[in-house]
């Protein structure tokens, strides 16, 4: 059973914990549950849409979602694991963690411990089984191992015309990409062109080519092994210098230490 016929099981033992592993590339369509989300992203990339932002998650990264928030996921890959543990949340009030949606890059522990419960893949886990402590002490330890929420929020649209842009500034990331250039590009004035971004994406066109640089670098970064002065040219920077310097601004983390942690 996959994650979008299983999203009814999810509420049905309230101080349970509901276990869930899938392989896929799909769309999970907006809802919400009684229950906090802690989802591991084993490749490729995830998006969580809320109900006015979308959240980037990149391969080897975890985030939390919050009892009764409202989300749309999306898994981008056919090669990511979405590896989810749904929580009781009578506890939810002793620490901050569990009350906001927050994005955090996973340590080798606590991918070992959620790699670890896909042997309860499809099921609820609860105080009856011997193995339930094990999941309280994982979910116990999440406020300890980040502090910093991962900044990284990329504006989605059903807008045919910007859908249209945002393509070209996919497919030209590595490439100059300016205000002029780009309206020139959509027989459209530059003023018309930044509103579109603002009225579609509430994000300037700055802002967004930025993210989408940044987005595609921790691809580079997390899926190949090219050096980090290829990646920082193929996203459209002409020094490691300032591609470091933007980089630390999205993750909090040099492109290195990204790659080798």
């Amino acid at each position: 059973m996959g994650l979008i016929a299983s999203l009814p099981e999810i509420d049905k033992q309230k101080d349970g914990v509901f276990v869930m592993h899938e392989k896929s590339e799909k769309l999970i369509p907006m809802h919400k549950h009684t229950k906090g989300q802690l989802s591991y992203v084993e490749g490729g990339l995830a998006y969580i849409t809320t109900e006015n932002q979308t959240y980037v998650v990149p391969a080897r990264h975890y985030f939390w979602i919050p009892k009764g928030m409202a989300h749309e996921l999306e898994v981008g890959s056919t090669g990511t694991v979405l590896r989810s543990l749904y929580y009781y949340a009578t506890d939810d009030h002793t620490n901050e963690f569990y009350t906001k949606l927050g994005i955090y890059p996973a340590s080798e522990l606590l991918i070992q411990m959620i790699n670890y419960t896909e042997r309860w893949d499809g099921g609820h886990v609860n105080s009856k089984a011997d193995n339930f402590e094990f999941l309280i002490a994982l979910k116990k330890m999440l406020p300890t191992l980040n502090k910093v929420s991962l900044p990284i929020m990329l504006p989605k649209t059903n807008h045919d015309g910007m859908q249209r842009i945002i393509r070209y500034l996919e497919k030209n990331v590595g490439n100059r990409l300016v205000l002029a250039e780009v309206s020139k590009q959509f027989a459209m004035s530059e003023r018309s062109l930044s509103r579109l971004f603002q009225s579609t994406l509430q994000m300037s066109f700055l802002q967004y080519i930025k993210t989408l640089r940044m987005i595609t670098a921790i691809e580079l970064i997390l899926k190949t092994s090219k050096p980090i002065s290829d990646i920082a040219y193929e996203v459209g920077y002409s020094a490691v210098g300032p591609f470091s310097d933007a980089f630390y601004d999205f993750t909090l983390s040099r492109p290195s230490d990204f790659r080798k942690n």
